[in-house]
């Protein structure tokens, strides 16, 4: 771990939240990553101190706290100790998690598919007692 301000891109990727640079370019250049509630560049020095607010589509906003500095990606073990999670953040994943799990019925989120039994038979009845064109009116 170095003392001397690291690229924000270079940061994530040796901590380990993005697998390479440019994907971390790519989630930087969305704006989903802010530093100290600012949004940031790829090419952003990150400091020690510094607080990042991770953003991922359909999860909760990840905040860390920046405790060490790298530009070489390492084992796990050592990325883990580049940072640290925001208890509030930590509860947020969490109940994120457990909402998951509960899930939600399927057949509540079914707007439109095969119609039930009871659909059906008011169909029927409405298709019975429809005029059409083709009722040439008795002749």
């Amino acid at each position: 771990m170095s003392t001397t301000p690291v690229r924000l891109d270079k940061w994530l990727w040796a901590a380990r939240f993005y697998k390479t640079r440019a994907l971390a370019v790519e989630a930087i250049g969305k704006n989903r990553v802010d530093v100290n509630d600012q949004p940031a560049k790829p090419s952003r020095d990150v400091r020690v101190g510094d607080r990042l607010t991770l953003r991922e589509p359909g999860l909760p906003a990840r905040t860390v706290r920046v405790l060490g500095l790298s530009e070489v990606r390492g084992p796990a073990p050592m990325a883990q100790q580049l940072y640290e999670e925001t208890p509030e953040s930590l509860a947020a994943r969490e109940a994120a998690r457990e909402a998951r799990r509960q899930g939600v019925e399927p057949a509540a989120t079914i707007e439109h598919g095969r119609p039930t039994k009871r659909d059906r038979r008011h169909l029927a009845d409405w298709q019975r007692w429809s005029a059409t064109l083709d009722d040439g009116g008795g002749r």
